[in-house]
């Protein structure tokens, strides 16, 4: 799992609509905090996208031999009902 919370910060300058900006000091909203959320929000969103993709085919094949054989259990508990004596 990606954690972020022990990397260190880094100073960057951001070009922010200024109205927007204007209000959020004005609400009291600490903007390196906020952004940071946000873009770590993002940076996971399209990492999982990323993952997905890469594994589609891998999800699809896996779920075309569940809908076809079962999951273990399910074999294991149909092979329990075909011999009831073990």
């Amino acid at each position: 799992m990606l954690r972020f919370d022990d990397a260190p910060k880094r100073a960057t300058n951001l070009s922010l609509n200024s109205k927007v900006l204007d209000l959020a000091k004005e609400l009291g909203i600490n903007l390196s905090q906020t952004v940071d959320a946000l873009l770590e929000e993002e940076v996971r969103r399209r990492l999982r996208e990323q993952w997905l993709e890469r594994n589609r085919a891998a999800i699809e094949a896996y779920n075309a031999r569940i809908e076809k054989e079962g999951t273990f259990a399910q074999q294991v508990q149909k092979w329990l009902e075909e011999n009831p004596d073990g």
